[in-house]
């Protein structure tokens, strides 16, 4: 399967149950997280949430609080149903490998629940872009998985992909790029357990 047909299959896949799997998701499980985020940025700028489904719970947090919130998905089902969840931000229908957002464009970027589905010799790369687009002291905040690992499976009835490089092959990656790692671990949350990194890029 090429790297294209592997988005495709995402794409299809959460156009047709994204919404069914978030009815069933636990939303609140990241809520702390997502208020860590929010307090290390050091004002109401513009945030970037990379992966953001149906707008819930992480673009309507940020909206809330008063950042200025972009968010993108390579599901368009996804960003419909964003759009008219969160009328505060702002949502496309992008592939997270070719985000091309100008240099500093951001104050902070998130990503979670979101790195696994795309393959992981492509993480790097993402992350990089991150980077680029974060302006001097920007946080950044992923999650991936615990341990690598890649295929594919049956989820909510929809083919997908899960895809996560070793942590500390990630962790390596972001402190390469030389982020200031504010934490790193495996949080456990909602009975799941996934690796988190919070960062800030150097001025």
């Amino acid at each position: 399967m090429t790297i294209s047909d592997i988005f495709k299959t995402v794409e299809e896949s959460y156009d047709k149950m994204g919404e069914t799997y978030h009815d069933f998701r636990d939303n609140e499980k990241f809520i702390r997280q997502l208020e860590q985020f929010s307090e290390l940025l050091s004002h109401r700028g513009r945030v970037l949430d990379a992966g953001s489904g149906v707008g819930k719970p992480t673009s309507e947090y940020l909206a809330k609080k008063g950042f200025n919130v972009i968010g993108v998905d390579i599901s368009g089902k996804m960003v419909e149903i964003a759009r008219e969840n969160v009328p505060g931000a702002e949502f496309y229908k992008k592939n997270m490998l070719t985000l091309d957002f100008p240099d500093e464009s951001f104050d902070g970027i998130i990503c979670v629940y979101t790195l696994w589905h795309i393959p992981r010799s492509n993480h790097p790369v993402i992350i990089k872009n991150f980077h680029r687009m974060l302006r001097g002291n920007g946080i950044l905040v992923l999650n991936t998985g615990t341990y690598e690992s890649e295929g594919m499976s049956d989820f909510f009835g929809e083919p997908m992909l899960w895809s996560t490089n070793n942590p500390k092959k990630t962790l390596g990656t972001v402190m390469d790029l030389g982020f200031e790692i504010v934490f790193e671990g495996v949080l456990k949350l909602g009975g799941e357990r996934q690796y988190w990194i919070f960062a800030r890029k150097r001025e």
